[in-house]
């Protein structure tokens, strides 16, 4: 059994998804606006709009004039400018509200068994912790899907200023944590940015990959999470 004493958790696609396609949340937001735009151009938009903002303004802006808000602001405004709707006033309207929607229950939802696991962590005793490359929303959020509770910290790449695969959010972890490497293991759904990002600082790692989702080579099956309720045994075996 692995020595544990500090569980940190990705969380979108880990412990929370989207309701919906962001298309389809854009797509009926434009539309209460008396704006058509189809959801699946929109989908197409947001991609590039959001790279072209990631690569131009990493981490939501931080440290370069720009708040988070602002940042997805004008994300949302390009996504619908490269699907043909240039009324900046409307765009202004659609993207606040957008903005204000994806930090309520009302776009996200738990994944199956994440309450569960979450709980059952708790009670052997685990400290728990989010180390998430998210906004300054990421709390309220959580809040509003009944998992805040769970963790004595939450960590976004905003409010640290790195986001993962960097070392440092990890590390600011393990000293939240007050547990050396060896005696925590980080849960999320990445590769990159999760399982071999917590390994280089010498924590473990367990990678959640739904069957049919394509295997990491590097990845020994015992660090492979099928679904969440199977952390537990894994720590056990481990």
């Amino acid at each position: 059994m692995l020595r544990l004493r500090l569980l940190t958790w990705d969380v979108k696609d880990t412990l929370l998804r989207l309701r919906q396609p962001v298309g389809e949340s854009y797509a009926a937001e434009a539309q209460a606006h008396g704006v058509q735009v189809q959801p699946e151009a929109l989908s197409r938009s947001f991609q590039e709009a959001y790279g072209a903002q990631s690569r131009r303004f990493p981490n939501y802006g931080r440290g370069q004039g720009l708040s988070s808000q602002q940042w997805w602001v004008d994300v949302v405004k390009q996504t619908f400018r490269l699907s043909g709707v240039h009324e900046d006033g409307v765009l202004t309207l659609i993207a606040e509200k957008l903005y204000r929607d994806f930090c309520s229950a009302q776009n996200w939802e738990v994944l199956p068994g994440a309450g569960e696991t979450l709980s059952r962590c708790c009670q052997r005793g685990f400290r728990m912790g989010v180390v998430s490359n998210f906004d300054n929303r990421l709390e309220n959020v959580l809040s509003q899907c009944n998992l805040r509770h769970h963790f004595e910290f939450v960590l976004t790449s905003e409010d640290v200023g790195f986001a993962k695969p960097d070392r440092r959010i990890f590390e600011k972890a393990l000293r939240l944590g007050g547990v050396l490497p060896e005696q925590a293991a980080h849960v999320g759904d990445s590769y990159t940015r999760d399982y071999r990002a917590a390994r280089v600082v010498g924590m473990h790692s367990f990678l959640l990959q739904a069957a049919g989702q394509g295997e990491e080579p590097e990845v020994p099956p015992e660090h492979v999470l099928p679904t969440l309720t199977h952390l537990l045994a894994l720590i056990e075996k481990g």
